[in-house]
């Protein structure tokens, strides 16, 4: 497996990750566990845009994994 298939992989899943916890905030009644569902989502989107910029910046500086 390619390092920019990885690093494709790890994005999606961080992706689904975010998509669920946003989905479990908006199924709870519970205002506290929607909170943190809330909270732990913004947090994963953080994630997911560090993992794309880094992706980003491995596909500028090392054109071989970009094959």
């Amino acid at each position: 497996m390619t390092v920019q298939t990885q690093m494709q992989t790890a994005i999606a899943s961080a992706q689904s990750v975010e998509a669920s916890l946003m989905q479990f905030a908006l199924e709870t009644q519970n205002q506290e566990a929607k909170q943190t569902f809330q909270q732990l989502a913004q947090q994963q989107k953080t994630i997911v845009t560090q993992l794309e910029g880094r992706y980003q910046q491995i596909i500028q500086e090392e054109p071989q994994f970009n094959q």
